[in-house]
């Protein structure tokens, strides 16, 4: 089925039900720390993602399996999530985090001949799509539209190529390499020396232009697929090395996208995300990005105390970059105070794995602890409800005003603060008159608790009623 004949088929079902949005996002003139819609208001993203969202994953020695992406829409819709990161495998065979191969089907390339890929199969055409395919991507990013969840769709993957052994290298069977495909390619993207010598890094810069146009025929594809959905935003790669030449691919193909789209009905966020490990994220801010995912820093500030987000970019945190399999609940609250959206990488669905360290006693270590990431979920969605609340586009980070340094602020209106250590925080109120609510939130249980009422024109000290990390809701009444 044609893309033209899928969007007419999707527009007729979510006509109606579903969610409706309000167009597409866009930078918030008034709030550049959030996107904005057709409404006015900031919309602020929330939520996880998992691996085999898009492709079936599994080794070769086991049967095929398609995760239950319908069961994972239903967890992130009952915890309130907004957000989607949506993963995309570049290669059909291989990953680095397994002893053992990995397969990813569906490939966006019908594999039609003449000849076979280096795994076997009849090689690919880069000419031509595979309709089931882009059917499945069109299909998914639907359904989650339908729950009211925003997707960002990865259009590329490296992680899996830079770091890989040699045993289990992606880039062999990659359809773009020589060996896979029936058009012509000869640009070898593998680095010949130095730190990572052999591994395919080239890929992710612009010193392969066959490469590069191919890629680039690809990403028009994935936009020109998904452009009539109003719930999409787009994320270049997953992971690029930290080089200035993989960054400077990955701007290129932001501004050519922004540039495709221009002649488009509609038109998307585009996103850069970091490699993760203590970077420099300067890079990030640098790039013509409308969204970006930094990683730690050079002191892992933006795990443990996050810098406030200065309205420069929207930025997306995202466990993945900053811990890989990780996450604290009080890491949600500090980075929503200080003006981010937060994201987390979630191991609902099993990785497919074969190597010790993931896998004990037959049972995937994201399996056996699984029930351990659900207070992380859960406060993702209760920091959700709160910005519902508030008036975000006039809420901005200021630290000055709680002891805590985590506060979120519409001077004179409301206050949201994130007591870390719980016990008593002073709240300065001292140019703010009127009178103001009080609401405690306690994160490990979900539970609000109404204090009494205080008076502004002066500061406060203030202690929640139960012991732990808190959260305090004051606003003007």
């Amino acid at each position: 089925m044609k893309v033209s004949e899928l969007q007419t088929e999707e527009s007729a079902r979510s006509a109606s039900r579903g969610h409706a949005f309000a167009g597409p996002l866009r930078r918030n003139a008034a709030n550049p720390r959030y996107f904005t819609d057709d409404t006015g208001r900031a919309v602020y993203l929330t939520g996880s993602h998992t691996w085999a969202v898009m492709q079936d994953m599994w080794l070769e020695s086991q049967p095929r399996r398609n995760m239950d992406y319908a069961g994972f829409l239903d967890l992130l819709e009952e915890c309130g999530h907004t957000f989607l990161r949506f993963w995309q495998w570049m290669h059909p065979r291989n990953a680095r985090w397994s002893s053992e191969t990995t397969l990813f089907d569906p490939q966006p390339y019908a594999r039609t001949g003449p000849g076979l890929a280096n795994d076997g199969l009849p090689k690919f055409d880069l000419t031509v799509w595979n309709d089931a395919y882009f059917a499945r991507l069109r299909e998914r990013v639907a359904a989650a539209g339908r729950r009211g969840i925003y997707v960002g769709v990865m259009l590329f993957e490296a992680w899996t190529i830079k770091g890989t052994t040699a045993e289990q290298d992606p880039w062999p069977y990659h359809p773009l390499h020589p060996d896979n495909n029936v058009n012509g390619v000869t640009d070898d993207p593998r680095i010949e020396s130095g730190p990572g010598q052999g591994r395919a890094w080239n890929l992710f810069s612009l010193r392969c232009p066959q490469l590069l146009a191919w890629q680039q025929r690809y990403a028009q594809q994935v936009v020109g697929t998904l452009n009539d959905f109003d719930h999409v935003l787009y994320e270049i790669c997953n992971e690029v090395p930290n080089r200035p030449e993989a960054m400077a691919w990955q701007d290129h193909l932001c501004a050519f996208i922004h540039e495709y789209e221009r002649g488009k009905p509609k038109q998307h966020p585009v996103g850069i995300t970091a490699e993760g490990g203590n970077q420099d994220n300067a890079r990030l801010f640098a790039t013509g990005a409308d969204w970006i995912s930094p990683g730690n820093g050079r002191l892992f500030e933006y795990r443990y105390n996050p810098p406030a987000a200065d309205g420069t970019k929207v930025i997306l945190t995202d466990t993945d970059h900053l811990w890989g399999h990780g996450a604290d609940v009080g890491w949600i609250w500090k980075s929503f105070c200080r003006g981010m959206n937060v994201l987390f990488m979630d191991p609902w669905e099993p990785i497919p794995a074969g190597m010790p360290g993931w896998v004990q006693g037959g049972v995937s270590l994201n399996q056996r602890y699984y029930h351990l990431w659900d207070p992380v979920r859960r406060n993702l969605g209760y920091a959700r409800r709160f910005a519902d609340r508030m008036d975000l586009n006039r809420c901005v980070p200021h630290g000055e005003r709680c002891t805590s340094t985590y506060c979120l602020v519409s001077p004179g209106q409301e206050y949201l603060c994130f007591f870390a250590s719980g016990g008593h925080e002073g709240l300065d109120l001292w140019q703010a008159p009127g009178t103001y609510a009080v609401e405690w939130f306690d994160p490990a249980t979900g539970r609000t608790h109404t204090g009494a009422c205080i008076e502004g024109a002066r500061r406060h000290a203030l202690a929640a009623p139960f012991a732990g990390p808190a959260v305090l809701y004051v606003r003007r009444v």
